[in-house]
């Protein structure tokens, strides 16, 4: 039987799973956050059990906004680009590091059923008034069309979105590919849409006068503004962009700008389940959304935390029950610390200092090649602390979830050393995550 034939098979298959009460959801568990709401959720873990997660967890009917950009069945790995920097030189050393696999066991036929498996839950997210932005490109869009007409209802589609780009390869065998296929559907006929206009170039951008119609002049020539089509002409993140990563298939935050305008308003949730870098809860922290982020992968996690905290975000991170539970006594990086005591002379308060002094990790372990283990081990040698992307300290740990009370993001001035003032101090913690996305928590009883 050919694809197509199948199609329907794995249709029923996913409806029967989702139907099933059987099934386990994932456990996840509270490890840090940074300020005081933990209405914003960054989350590391499999985004099928988590979806379940949120299903079992009162968020049923709850998300206004879903976008989506899972892998597009290109069959290839990606990799992130990571800088080190020893000794905060002015040349940066870059490496290669594996983000992600897009690659199937059984083809075709294994992606659409993992994605299918998904949208299903999702469904059950979605607020009545709620849409869901699926992100593709020419690769399964035709395939992801017919599994979105079954599961939302063809007559719930709304657009078919062209995001429009100049990056890209090129080929003497074939146009040159340069669009995304970005499919827009809702969950009833009482989405909420707002929408968005753009301008629209007269013939030869001359005036045409016509009678009740605005018309405006900018450096090229006469326009009036239209509501706005749906081919989108927006830039890719470009390799000098202020807003790149350096993670795999990082999305431009014009694009999901557009998004979060057009179908949410301000206090509404808005979720990513294939969160990638962050750019989506990075846009609707920026917005005034609620937003829930959600990757597999510890860089990706990493990635978009440091970027959440540049920009002041409140939110809480969870990592899957399970993970946390293998990975006990397993860790590849330490961090050592020193921690001291001064007494003030006309107070009873003390001040406790925390320095980091070293760090180190099982390079072995990092998904790199061998030169980029040899740049690592020299940035070791030189500059251990060098290979720290942020950390934060909870100066009142108890013992169940880091609150970062202060975090530092070491940059041209690099910080590892903080004090804080007060009159007893118990248990701290000291959470550090690396460049490579290896997150490492020090529990230190302090004894005054």
């Amino acid at each position: 039987m050919n694809l197509i034939g199948k199609l329907q098979s794995i249709i029923d298959d996913a409806r029967s799973l989702h139907e099933s009460s059987g099934f386990d959801a994932g456990k996840f568990d509270k490890v840090w956050k940074s300020g005081n709401s933990e209405e914003n959720m960054l989350v590391k873990g499999e985004n099928f059990k988590f979806l379940k997660y949120l299903d079992q967890s009162g968020y049923k009917g709850k998300i206004k906004l879903i976008y989506i950009d899972p892998p597009f069945f290109s069959k290839a790995d990606y990799d992130a680009v990571i800088k080190i920097n020893p000794d905060n030189s002015k040349d940066a050393s870059k490496i290669k590091m594996y983000a992600y696999q897009d690659t199937w066991a059984s083809g075709m036929e294994d992606y659409l059923r993992s994605l299918c498996d998904r949208l299903f839950v999702m469904k059950d997210l979605l607020s009545d008034d709620g849409s869901i932005w699926v992100h593709i490109d020419w690769h399964a869009a035709h395939y992801v069309k017919i599994l979105m007409d079954e599961i939302f209802g063809e007559k719930n589609f709304v657009n078919e979105i062209i995001w429009n780009y100049k990056s890209g390869g090129t080929s003497k065998r074939h146009f040159s590919r340069k669009h995304d296929t970005i499919l827009f559907y809702s969950k009833t006929n009482k989405y909420y849409f707002n929408p968005q206009t753009e301008k629209s170039y007269n013939r030869k951008f001359k005036q045409y006068r016509f009678k009740g119609v605005d018309e405006y002049k900018d450096d090229i020539g006469w326009y009036t503004m239209v509501n706005m089509k749906d081919v989108w002409q927006i830039d890719m993140v470009g390799r000098t962009s202020a807003e790149r990563t350096g993670y795999a298939t990082q999305k431009p935050e014009a694009l999901l700008e557009r998004i979060v305008e057009s179908c949410s308003q301000q206090g509404d949730i808005c979720a990513d389940f294939f969160g990638g870098s962050g750019t989506m809860a990075y846009v609707c922290n920026k917005m005034g959304r609620k937003w829930i982020s959600c990757d597999f992968s510890n860089l990706a996690f990493s990635k978009a935390g440091k970027r959440l905290l540049l920009a002041d975000a409140e939110f809480v991170a969870l990592r899957q029950n399970d993970e946390l539970e293998s990975s006990k006594g397993k860790t590849s990086s330490k961090v050592n610390i020193e921690t001291s005591i001064d007494t003030m002379h006309l107070s009873n308060d003390v001040v406790l200092k925390v320095k980091l002094t070293s760090y180190s990790l099982d390079v072995k372990k990092l998904m790199i090649d061998e030169s980029a283990e040899k740049v690592v081990k020299k940035a070791i040698k030189s500059d251990s602390l060098g290979l720290i992307e942020y950390w934060s300290i909870d100066f009142n740990f108890d013992g169940n979830m880091h609150k970062s009370e202060m975090i530092f993001i070491p940059s041209k001035d690099k910080i590892y050393e903080c004090e804080k003032l007060g009159r007893a101090f118990g248990a701290i913690s000291v959470h550090v995550v690396d460049v490579f996305g290896n997150s490492t928590f020090e529990v230190i009883e302090i004894k005054r």
